[in-house]
């Protein structure tokens, strides 16, 4: 079977789990409220003919709608099947050097899936005692930098300061910042864009905009590198857009008040929890995300997680040596957290 050696052999991405039964899912960091009203109007008025025709390649109505949206040309966005297809472009696209792409060593694991996929030399440098990334670490020869921001799986959030600095010492690299979490209390890089042309900033509608189902990302940057990004895409898959994406993602944008009452709300129950859960002996990091990321003072992560999924409330929990003791807990609606620090303090019990 002399095939076997020429077939590419990686350690996949595991995702959260998506259990079909009715449980409590606070594992994979969606949106607990609805998509805005803005979705089925649109709905109402597609016409399901259309789909025997390809969709838009350039999903120009998307496009024109985000730079709108943003303030930003055309020219300057790109999007996608979700921020991990633009994610993966752009490691397609931009990591292609002989010095190693850097990033944080607790971060978003699809990192280091792709590039061991694409062969891609990489360095993970280490965050501190307390899970922020280490400037410095940054200020030295690479092929490319990723962060994100706020981080995953600890919500931490670097100052746009530490970000600037990292992105002007690194001219000759393009810098990707993550921002799947940033309209839960971060501030966005968006406005480098126009100052440092190696600044590449990617967003997503899966967990602001409650449409993870969608799959929606974009990525906004200069003209030099929305083109670099469009000439891969074009060569690997045209159609990466489907029809009902484009429409339902241009029309959300038009209901900015529905999107920072549902963020608001979100991060309202965030801290609350957070209080709560440190009442019950837990430490929880500084999130700016739409999850919280905890340690409790006595019993093992593993242990509360396992009890928890038992009870039909899911968590998320990595078998890691650096973040072992923590769980990471999506923010859901207050009576869905209400019944976790319920069923929690039954387990400390």
């Amino acid at each position: 079977m002399g095939f076997r050696k020429n077939i590419r052999r990686v350690t996949p991405y595991v995702p959260g789990e998506q259990p079909q039964e009715k449980v409590i899912k606070l594992n994979t960091n969606e949106n607990p409220y609805p998509p805005s009203k803005k979705v089925q109007e649109t709905l109402a008025g597609l016409d399901p003919a259309k789909l025997r025709l390809y969709p838009d390649p350039a999903a120009t109505k998307l496009v024109t709608a985000l730079a709108d949206y943003y303030g930003v040309s055309q020219e300057e966005v790109f999007a996608g099947v979700g921020s991990d297809d633009v994610l993966a472009m752009c490691f397609l696209t931009f990591f292609n050097g002989e010095k190693p792409v850097l990033f944080p060593d607790v971060t978003y694991s699809f990192y280091k899936v792709w590039v061991e996929l694409f062969k891609i030399p990489f360095s993970c440098q280490p965050v501190d005692e307390n899970f922020k990334i280490v400037k410095t670490d940054y200020f030295t020869p690479n092929g490319g930098i990723i962060i994100p921001n706020p981080n995953a799986p600890t919500g931490i959030f670097e100052s746009l300061t530490v970000i600037e600095e990292i992105v002007a010492g690194n001219p000759d690299s393009v810098v990707i910042i993550d921002e799947a979490y940033i309209d839960f209390g971060g501030e966005s890089a968006l406005p480098l864009i126009k100052k440092y042309p190696n600044l590449l900033v990617v967003q997503t509608y899966s967990k602001s905009r409650s449409l993870a189902g969608l799959r929606v990302g974009y990525a906004l940057g200069n003209k030099e590198l929305i083109k670099a990004l469009n000439d891969v895409k074009y060569s690997y898959n045209s159609y990466t857009m489907n029809e009902y994406a484009i429409e339902l993602g241009a029309a959300v944008l038009k209901d900015d008040a529905y999107f920072k009452e549902s963020t608001g709300q979100i991060m309202e129950t965030r801290e609350w929890a957070k209080e709560a859960l440190e009442e019950k002996g837990f430490t929880c990091l500084d999130s700016r995300a739409n999850f919280i990321f905890a340690k409790h003072e006595r019993v093992p992560a593993k242990e509360i997680f396992e009890k928890l999924k038992g009870k039909g409330i899911y968590v998320r929990f990595w078998n890691d040596e650096r973040i072992k003791d923590y769980l990471r807990i999506t923010v859901g609606m207050r009576v869905e957290m209400e019944k976790l620090l319920a069923e929690i303090e039954g387990i400390l019990a």
